[in-house]
């Protein structure tokens, strides 16, 4: 029995299926320059990960159907999720290698080409708008989800995604439409984190390795063993999907809280855009900010009007 789990996509490897070892890493592309005088300037490309690759024996009568299932993935080339321990990595199968021996004993080796690490949570791109920051940590918040397969989280998370997708620029939107996209991504964070207490549970409650004691059915022990694999499996991504998630909470809730509130009594979008943007056709984005108003750059009465930070660039109001 491995004392691992190894995932690819939806296959999970099982027994000798599990190699010893994994090696993994990369490499640092530098560009060097060797300047008069014997000085040498190196200039760091980026990190780039190397192959995962690793060998097993597929044993068993569904050996044979096992190696063909991992090479329909090689056959499909889709972007799937490897995943073992506290790594996961976005991959693409480049080569997959069964030896046929026998229909119940069949060697094989496979190698992956890394498209992203997903183990380490990247920071706050500046030269990224809020809205690329967002959206791209929406995507890989979906593409966790996925490999969780719990249907009640990847449902809130479809609904986070489409109260996202409502949301031009995130910068100019009106505060209640953030609020509902803030309460879609708090619903996928609670959800995240209640499946984490239920795998630490998991993980922690049995004091032997799948609670195999002694008089206990065999049927009770694999069910608890399967269950401790699976917890495994899913909580560091379901750690780093709360983290990810946390990411995209605390920069909906930079932008909700730095809108200004002006109170007026009458008066014009126009004239207040020409004050705040320095351009009196963004009144467009008072408009938006504050949808009672969306027809008509003139305020009637006493108004609390929501100003965002910034102007929205695209211009223009929406259909009515």
């Amino acid at each position: 029995m491995p004392d691992f789990a190894l995932k690819l996509g939806d296959f999970q490897f099982k027994d000798l299926e599990v190699p010893e070892s994994i090696p993994f890493g990369g490499t640092q592309k530098l560009a060097m320059h060797d300047l008069v005088g014997g000085t040498r300037v190196i200039d760091s490309m980026g990190a780039f990960c190397g192959p995962v690759e690793w060998s097993g024996w597929l044993l068993g009568k569904d050996a044979l159907a096992r190696a063909r299932q991992l090479d329909d993935l090689r056959e499909r080339g889709a972007s799937l999720l490897l995943q073992w321990s506290e790594i996961y990595y976005a991959v693409v199968i480049r080569d997959f290698r069964a030896d046929f021996q026998r229909a119940y004993k069949i060697p094989y080796k496979i190698t992956c080409e890394v498209a992203s690490d997903l183990s380490k949570l990247a920071g706050s791109d500046a030269d990224q708008s809020i809205d690329g920051q967002i959206k791209s940590d929406a995507a890989a918040v979906t593409d966790m989800g996925s490999a969780i397969g719990d249907g009640t989280l990847s449902g809130l998370i479809d609904s986070a995604n489409a109260a996202i997708d409502t949301v031009a620029s995130f910068a100019n939107a009106a505060q209640s439409t953030l609020s509902n996209v803030l309460q879609q991504v708090t619903a996928v964070r609670d959800r995240a984190q209640a499946l984490i207490a239920s795998a630490n549970t998991t993980l922690t409650k049995v004091t032997t390795l799948g609670g195999i004691l002694p008089n206990n059915p065999v049927s009770q022990q694999v069910e608890k063993l399967a269950g401790q694999m699976t917890s495994a499996l899913n909580l560091p991504v379901l750690v780093q999907l709360d983290r990810v998630a946390g990411r995209m909470q605390k920069n909906i809730e930079s932008v909700y809280k730095s809108a200004k509130h002006v109170v007026t009594v009458g008066g014009d979008l126009m004239k207040m855009a020409a004050k705040e943007y320095n351009d009196a056709m963004a009144w467009t984005s008072l408009a938006k900010a504050n949808p009672d108003l969306m027809w008509d750059p003139l305020v009637q009465g006493v108004k609390n009007l929501i100003v965002p930070p910034n102007k929205d660039r695209a211009g223009g109001l929406p259909k009515p």
